[in-house]
């Protein structure tokens, strides 16, 4: 479907993340997965290496991206690239949400620190 509104995007929760859906292969994206993150004043997701190249896009707030062991200080209208095999950190430490729009390719993975592998369902 080449719309998709605001009712249809599909909703996950993750590390104290909302993670809303948008663009996927469920919605009709053939290459590209889009969602609007949720982040939580005080949230701190754990440090994961992703496959697969993304685009952080913060709309409202600010946050502490370290991305590679440098840390970002990122607020609205800031863009993240991140690469590849980068490993990734997310912290807001403000008392409000932040909100960022994130596109990536099908089939992102991301692995945590202990060897976890993740496959989002927001980027399957």
């Amino acid at each position: 479907m080449p719309v998709v509104r605001p009712s249809e995007a599909v909703v996950h929760e993750m590390h104290g993340v909302r993670f809303v859906s948008h663009a996927a292969p469920s919605t009709g994206s053939r290459e590209l997965c889009a969602w609007r993150g949720e982040i939580p004043g005080g949230t701190r997701a754990p440090a994961h290496t992703v496959s697969r190249e993304e685009i952080l896009h913060l709309l409202d707030g600010e946050l502490l991206i370290t991305l590679d062991g440098t840390r970002h200080r990122v607020t609205a209208g800031d863009t993240v690239i991140v690469h590849p095999g980068a490993t990734l950190a997310v912290e807001n430490p403000a008392d409000e949400i932040a909100v960022s729009w994130v596109t990536t390719s099908h089939g992102l993975e991301a692995t945590l620190a202990d060897g976890t592998r993740i496959v989002p369902p927001w980027a399957g």
